[in-house]
């Protein structure tokens, strides 16, 4: 039995040109518009794409975090980027990258053992984990000055 589920819903009217309506189990947000033309031409609504971005950054700053803590240098705050990109591979729309991008307030540390850790964090990240194989996934740390 899993330690936890969580789950979303899409309603979908029509063929790729119709549109839908997410919800998510948990409220924790209202109900989202879907469209194919959001997702390909920047059109107003959420997309898979920027929902995985979401999943990814809440994801690898808790990773981040946990192993900042157990590395003895907690932070005071990590600011976490992510950017989850959509292209054409051979005729197909695919998920091909997810940059990560964090900077970090952390006391005690320097730039490199910030960016060790950021690494580390980036392999231990359930979300990263999940998308390892498919989707180039990048990591940019830096230390807040």
């Amino acid at each position: 039995m899993p330690m936890m589920q969580r789950r979303a819903n899409v309603i979908w009217s029509g063929d790729l040109q119709g549109s839908g309506r997410l919800t998510v189990g948990s409220n924790a947000f209202p109900e989202q518009q879907v469209t194919f033309s959001a997702r390909t031409e920047k059109q107003e609504g959420t997309t898979p794409e920027e929902l995985i971005a979401a999943a990814h950054a809440t994801c690898y700053s808790m990773a981040f975090s946990n192993v900042l803590k157990q590395a003895g240098s907690p932070a005071n705050t990590l600011d976490v980027t992510a950017v989850c990109s959509l292209d054409r591979v051979e005729g197909a729309l695919k998920i091909t990258a997810m940059e990560l991008t964090v900077r970090g307030d952390v006391p005690g540390l320097d730039a490199a053992k910030f960016n060790e850790l950021a690494q580390t964090a980036e392999q231990r990240c359930p979300v990263s984990n999940a998308l390892r194989g498919n989707v180039d996934v990048t990591v940019t740390a830096t230390l807040a000055s």
